[in-house]
């Protein structure tokens, strides 16, 4: 019987861009299920291009990917330019390389009130950041200079670390630090964010570095609707931010998009089976809640930061840092009814 000639394997398609320097990477240490890379990085400022009104113009993230593994994370499309999965997001974490040099020299093109975010795709305070010290070498740039307005965001207590190089940065430009709390549930925390630090280890970062004269707010995003939007719950995480002295919170709805889909429904599915149809409902069609939603939101939030005493000491931090729906969408949420009557009476 003759034996039939092997054919020639397809060849893959040429990787081009970021995702050829991520195929080209070296691996720098591999431990619980997470490997990291080296990435060269040509650019560290991104120009941020969005029809929605961010409260920045300019991005900074230190590292691409996040260990933290959010269930709701809608950064997980970022890894999609190196032609990886939603889950490597959070498996394979690449440092980038010379970024004080960088910044030095980009720098140039921020113009007079163009705010710059750090933190925006990734945590600058991941584990990563323990050892490579990236976001460290960043803030040591921005402290040699002056005149810049700087939003830094992060889950992590770590960043209490960064101090002294925190208060410098104050001294001399217009720096709002938050961190994100969900939740103060620890054990809901725990399955949202798993490898998060807990919420109280946050609460004391804020208050460590308001008193070491850091402003230092907190950032409640994302919303998740039927978990961890109720007044009580909300009201939580107020009461705990002005224990903690913090000098704002701001609260945004989930957004959901393809990418963070694949790995929150399964998620839902497994922890609160039943709001599952309600979310295929809500986010088949769109990332985004309807309009109406985010602003019985934005009213509850503000009515119980009256309650307690918060006020709005730095009105940039306060403002959202995540896109929201868009004005004029006036179909009614299905998550309406998940927020009591006494939503009104607060």
């Amino acid at each position: 019987m003759a034996t039939l000639p092997l054919l020639p394997l397809p060849e893959k398609p040429k990787l081009i861009g970021i995702a050829r320097l991520a195929a080209q990477s070296e691996s720098m240490r591999e431990g619980h299920n997470i490997e990291y890379f080296t990435l060269p990085a040509r650019s560290l400022l991104n120009r941020i291009v969005s029809a929605r009104n961010l409260p920045f113009t300019w991005a900074i993230n230190p590292y691409r990917g996040c260990e933290f593994g959010c269930k709701y994370c809608y950064a997980r499309y970022t890894h999609e330019f190196l032609e990886m999965s939603d889950v490597d997001f959070e498996r394979k974490i690449f440092v980038k390389q010379r970024t004080a040099d960088l910044l030095r020299q980009e720098l140039r093109k921020v113009k007079r009130r163009e705010a710059i975010a750090i933190g925006t795709a990734t945590d600058p305070y991941q584990p990563a950041e323990r050892r490579y010290e990236v976001t460290r070498a960043i803030l040591q740039e921005f402290a040699r200079h002056g005149g810049f307005e700087i939003g830094l965001v992060t889950k992590s207590n770590m960043i209490v670390r960064d101090t002294e190089l925190l208060r410098e940065i104050g001294r001399q430009n217009r720096l709002y630090v938050s961190l994100t709390i969900t939740t103060v549930n620890t054990e809901l925390a725990r399955i949202l964010e798993p490898r998060a630090p807990r919420p109280d280890l946050r609460l004391e970062a804020v208050r460590q570095l308001n008193l070491a004269g850091v402003r230092a707010g907190i950032n409640c995003a994302p919303v998740l609707p039927g978990i961890t939007d109720s007044p009580k719950d909300l009201e939580a995480v107020v009461e705990a931010a002005v224990r903690a002295g913090a000098k704002s919170m701001f609260a945004n709805p989930l957004f959901l998009k393809p990418c963070s889909a694949s790995v929150f429904l399964p998620f839902l599915e497994k922890e609160f089976p039943h709001l599952v149809e309600q979310y295929r409902a809500r986010y088949e069609q769109r990332a985004f809640l309807p309009a109406a939603y985010g602003n019985r939101l934005a009213e509850l939030v503000a009515r119980l930061r009256a309650k307690h005493g918060m006020r709005r000491e730095y009105e940039r931090s306060a403002r959202p840092a995540h896109p929201i729906a868009a004005e004029g969408d006036e179909q009614l949420s299905l998550f309406g009814s998940m927020l009591p009557p006494a939503l009104d009476k607060l």
